[in-house]
């Protein structure tokens, strides 16, 4: 599952010790470990290995070009969602006929941008972004491949945030309208339309939702075709699971088990976009203790880290392991249920609530597990704080892939203009 591990009663990143890399960098700090992110890759690689998929990284999971360069290398292409992530997808070396461009606010900007570059796909997400792709392929004298991502109307059973394939969320596009479009292809003279494309949500456990979103939109595309659609790609999303907490998610081996089956023979370039599953257990943020608190109703365990540096407890009522980087050995026990909580002024700011847990002593390092998908991506500077840095392990060598910001780089931008001076 991971590659963090105890030696000693001391946590590891593959084979280095966490707190010699918090001694060097400070805290907090995301690590990743290489190993983690490269294997989980290979084993969805490995499942869907008969249909020869080409497996787009979610680049919003994490979008640290040392990540992004580390899949890039073993072959995998990208999706990504912003101008922002086609410029960090140009920065880590991907392939452009690799990479798809979802979102359903995509501007003007960013699709002549991404036309320039020749992309492999837009996933189009209305009539509108249709609209605006022809006028724009039209100006720069541009025939892109486009993909319409197709609202499925299925419940993911996930976290209502993340659901993404029911009809009331603002993705995609229903199936009687995608059936007009490639009916009126022609309308569309710059565009080639010959994909289509869903993704349901995110952290999906089970393999019933998938199952019934790809036979579905199988379906589709098969009357499509017979009615003379000309369809070449097939983009099934993401949204595999993870465990966080007592979760039972599908391997890849066994969710490949479920969908072979229904896309196998579809004549069809298999596209799939993992995010999560291949960085989330790869990383965790590393965090000391500040103070412990003890009042007459709780115990405190006030850490350095906090909600802008990860947001998911807060937003997402979402559990994360949290043990100690060093296991210390006690007679007696001192095990007691305690809020794990940051810095910032929130209540909701928490990384855990009611937890029982050995009290940690002022100054020891604590990790927050499961950290490495929409972690350090959604992190802010909230409360003017500094973004942590970002380390990566690989083997007996780490190195940091992104350093901890200054006092300087929070007002950069920023100017004192004279009607205030």
């Amino acid at each position: 599952m991971h590659d963090f591990t105890y030696k000693k009663n001391i946590l590891h990143g593959e084979g280095v010790s966490v707190p010699r890399i918090a001694a060097e960098v400070g805290t907090p700090f995301y690590l990743y470990s290489h190993k983690t992110i490269t294997d989980h890759f290979q084993k969805l690689k490995d499942a869907f290995a008969s249909v020869d998929p080409l497996i787009c990284y979610s680049v919003k999971a994490n979008s640290n070009i040392a990540v992004i360069r580390s899949l890039v290398n073993r072959g995998a292409g990208l999706d990504i969602v912003s101008g922002g992530e086609l410029f960090r997808a140009r920065i880590a070396g991907a392939d452009p006929r690799t990479i798809v461009y979802a979102g359903v606010g995509k501007t003007a900007d960013e699709i002549d941008a991404a036309l320039q570059d020749d992309i492999l796909l837009f996933n189009a997400e209305s009539l509108n972004e249709l609209e605006l792709l022809d006028a724009r392929a039209k100006e720069l004298g541009k025939r892109p491949r486009i993909a319409l991502r197709i609202n499925p109307n299925i419940e993911a059973k996930t976290h209502k945030y993340i659901t993404t394939g029911k009809q009331d969320k603002k993705f995609g596009i229903d199936f009687n309208t995608a059936r007009w479009v490639f009916a009126n292809s022609n309308r569309f003279l710059h565009l080639k339309i010959r994909g289509v494309h869903i993704h349901i949500g995110s952290q999906i456990v089970e393999s019933g939702p998938f199952a019934q979103a790809i036979k579905k939109t199988r379906d589709f595309i098969s009357a499509l075709k017979n009615n003379g659609a000309r369809i070449e790609y097939f983009n099934i999303g993401g949204g595999l699971g993870i465990i966080y907490h007592q979760e039972r998610p599908q391997t890849a081996d066994e969710y490949a088990r479920v969908v072979l089956p229904i896309i196998r023979g579809c004549g069809l370039k298999i596209i799939l976009e993992p995010g999560r599953f291949i960085v989330g257990n790869a990383g965790i943020l590393v965090t000391r203790v500040t103070y412990v608190k003890r009042t007459k109703t709780k115990t405190f365990i006030i850490v350095d880290a906090g909600m802008n540096d990860l947001v998911r407890p807060t937003l997402y009522e979402a559990y994360h392991e949290i043990v100690p980087v060093v296991k210390k050995t006690r007679v007696a026990k001192t095990s007691r249920a305690c809020d794990i909580v940051g810095p910032i002024c929130e209540s909701g700011d928490f990384f855990a609530l009611g937890r029982r847990v050995d009290v940690p002593a002022q100054g020891d390092l604590l990790a927050v597990m499961s950290a490495g998908a929409y972690g350090f991506s959604m992190s802010s500077n909230y409360n003017s704080r500094l973004r942590a840095c970002e380390v990566m392990v690989r083997d007996k060598h780490f190195s940091s892939i992104r350093e901890r910001e200054t006092y300087a780089d929070l007002i950069k931008g920023e100017v004192m203009p004279r009607i205030i001076r």
